[in-house]
């Protein structure tokens, strides 16, 4: 007769909740998470600023970080081999949303972007993340046996739903999904004489366009392939005071903003350009010139600190990834948060045209916070697959 437990005086203690939470932790970056949860601490403090006569901009934005660090959380929960298995699902739903957008979506201000799916979504949005999944996917299935028609085949894949983003109207997603799929051709492998010849044509066109850029822009020149609002905005960037009450009032008033902040800025809620108003979407795409009039050069010099180490540690998880998917999947990520810093930065400051990209955890918006959190989960994955190897970690094609 088996001896009685009780009666022995042995007893089985049940694990309190902490002990039970704290393995779903195991394996997390701890760089990662760190460097995040200072970008978030910035965000939050830069919208209380900006918003706080907005409505509930800041407790907006304070959920949808909530929402998206939920995301994230439960993305990392999920092998980068399943992760994988939604890669051409993913991306055909996307590229199936985006002809329906073609066909019968809802125009806002001139641009055809959204559907209602009984509730209205932007398309594009899901090709932030499913592009490089996708390419990353095909990648890995052609590991050992790549050949020249395999990037050929991923410059279709990529070249798709970009080529019906930019016919929305839509060239801030475009650049971004763009920047991602090509990450991803580069980082398997593209030979070096396929890339320079394109990096160097566009180097001498900017050059020329900076060069006979009055001729280009006098009234009646037609650019080719360009909509009127976007030759609109390259010729603004090269000379704001062509229009400075109109579409050059963003531009200029952003860098008074920025200048205005000196080294040191004017304090936390002692921005005169924010508060008085005259900086334009000071809470969304233009809220980088908000955040430097207030805390100076020395803002932006840990804004942009925290904004390369959060790339180079995200390239550091690439490197030590154990699989092709992986190693593309991160170097991707990585990418695509540098591609939005140095997007939005630059053209606040002046240096690139206003093509609407946010700042990443700083800029209001529930969307690009998902999408944020959404990626950060899959790096944090590959995170913790290295740090956790499964038992068989053979990729499921």
């Amino acid at each position: 007769m088996p001896p009685d437990n009780c009666a022995m005086g042995t007893t089985f203690d049940k694990p309190s909740l902490i002990q039970r939470i704290l393995p779903l932790f195991r394996g997390f970056d701890g760089w990662l998470a760190g460097v995040v949860l200072l970008l978030a601490a910035a965000g939050l403090v830069a919208m209380y600023s900006s918003g706080y006569d907005h409505g509930t901009r800041f407790t907006d934005h304070g959920r949808n970080m909530l929402i998206a660090g939920s995301i994230l959380f439960l993305v990392a929960q999920v092998p980068p081999q399943r992760i994988m298995a939604l890669a051409v699902p993913l991306y055909a739903l996307g590229v199936a949303l985006l002809v329906a957008v073609a066909l019968f979506g809802i125009t806002k201000k001139g641009a055809q972007r959204w559907i209602n799916v009984g509730i209205v979504i932007q398309p594009s949005e899901i090709l932030k993340i499913a592009m490089p999944l996708m390419l990353a996917w095909w990648f890995q299935r052609r590991e050992g046996q790549l050949r020249p028609l395999d990037f050929a085949v991923a410059g279709l894949l990529l070249a798709l739903p970009v080529g019906l983003i930019m016919k929305q109207p839509d060239l801030g997603t475009s650049l971004l999904v763009l920047a991602a799929g090509l990450s991803v051709i580069f980082f398997a492998g593209l030979p070096w004489k396929l890339v320079l010849p394109p990096v160097v044509l566009g180097l001498t066109g900017i050059a020329v366009l900076v060069v006979m850029g009055d001729a280009w822009c006098a009234d009646g020149v037609r650019w080719p392939v360009l909509h009127d609002y976007q030759q609109q905005r390259i010729c603004t960037l090269l000379d704001p005071t062509r229009d400075p009450l109109g579409k050059g009032f963003h531009i200029i008033q952003g860098m008074i903003a920025i200048g205005a902040g000196g080294v040191f800025g004017k304090g936390f809620m002692a921005g005169t350009q924010t508060h008085l108003e005259f900086i334009p979407e000071r809470t969304t795409d233009f809220i980088f010139a908000a955040y430097s009039e207030e805390f100076g050069l020395a803002g932006n010099v840990f804004l942009i600190v925290c904004f390369l180490f959060l790339v180079w540690r995200g390239l550091a998880i690439a490197v030590g990834a154990g699989t092709l998917f992986g190693r593309l999947m991160a170097g991707a990520v990585s990418m695509i948060f540098f591609s939005y810093a140095f997007v939005n930065m630059g053209m606040v400051s002046g240096m690139l045209p206003v093509v609407g990209v946010p700042l990443p955890f700083i800029s209001y918006g529930g969307t690009a916070m998902v999408t944020l959190g959404l990626a950060l989960g899959i790096l944090m994955s590959i995170a913790r697959a290295q740090r956790q190897p499964a038992k068989d970690a053979r990729p499921m094609l």
